[in-house]
């Protein structure tokens, strides 16, 4: 990390994090990290990495999956939080958008994001953050009345972001919202994340398998490798790096997109802890 970054105070950083899941798995393992006010932070790497479990030790959704923080802090705006649970977190200001969208499909769209209100007291204020969602998503207005779970996968996932934006939160943690949508339909969510980022000043973590676009929009971003950060920088120093370049890009030092199965058998080389 860069030594300026790293004596700037951050919003929310983990510090040597451990996760355990059933007394036994060992999944993150000595897990650091920042997140500073206002930023867009790219958490990139491949399955089975870490990632989506550092999303749920910070939102306090580890427990359910009888995950645990074993060792480690986590810290929110100078309030240890690794402790707490998911409800107390939300109301803390932190709101995860989990993989796979997890609406509610048989209820509507305006009551999927009354149900992500609940921290709100006010049905005035209920009533602004509606307009804000349908503000930033005009095609849920359209179907404000419709079952949830007759979206289209875009939709979905336009739905899970809005009941996010609803409990008006300072951090939001976004789980591979590129999943299984058409590459124009990424490109069209990713700009509206970015226009909450700006508009709203939402400081975002933003958990991506699609690197190339991850670091489109980023402000910072870490790669981590079986349960560590390995590698940290700006989008533009990481882009530079060729072992993103080609493990993360699909590109070779020439610029060649890789084939499928080159990546598919490629040894990853020693370098990252280096």
């Amino acid at each position: 990390m860069p030594r300026e970054r790293a004596a700037q105070r951050a919003l929310l950083s983990l510090n040597n994090v451990e996760v355990i899941y059933n007394d036994v798995i060992l999944v993150l393992k000595g897990l650091s990290l920042q997140v500073h006010e206002g930023e867009i932070v790219a958490l990139l790497g491949s399955n089975g990495a870490g990632k989506s479990t550092t999303l749920k030790a910070i939102s306090g959704l580890l427990k359910p999956e009888n995950g645990a923080v074993t060792d480690g802090t986590i810290v929110f705006d100078n309030l240890l939080i690794q402790r707490r649970d998911a409800p107390q977190i939300v109301r803390d200001g932190i709101f995860q958008v989990m993989e796979g969208r997890r609406i509610f499909e048989h209820l509507s769209v305006e009551e999927n994001l009354r149900a992500g209100a609940y921290t709100v007291r006010e049905a005035t204020q209920v009533r602004d953050r509606i307009d804000l969602v349908f503000s930033y998503f005009p095609r849920l207005f359209e179907r404000r009345h419709q079952v949830a779970g007759f979206l289209s996968g875009g939709e979905q996932q336009m739905l899970a972001i809005g009941r996010a934006l609803m409990a008006n939160p300072r951090v939001i943690l976004l789980d591979e919202p590129s999943l299984g949508l058409a590459p124009l339909l990424v490109r069209e969510i990713f700009d509206i994340i970015k226009r909450i980022n700006e508009e709203q000043g939402t400081t975002i973590l933003l958990v991506e398998q699609n690197a190339s676009i991850a670091l489109s929009i980023a402000h910072f971003a870490y790669i981590m490798e079986n349960g560590r950060i390995v590698l940290d920088g700006t989008p533009d120093d990481l882009r530079s790096n060729a072992d993103v370049r080609e493990f993360y890009l699909g590109l070779t030092e020439v610029g060649r997109r890789k084939s499928y199965r080159d990546v598919k058998h490629y040894r990853r080389r020693k370098r990252w802890l280096s």
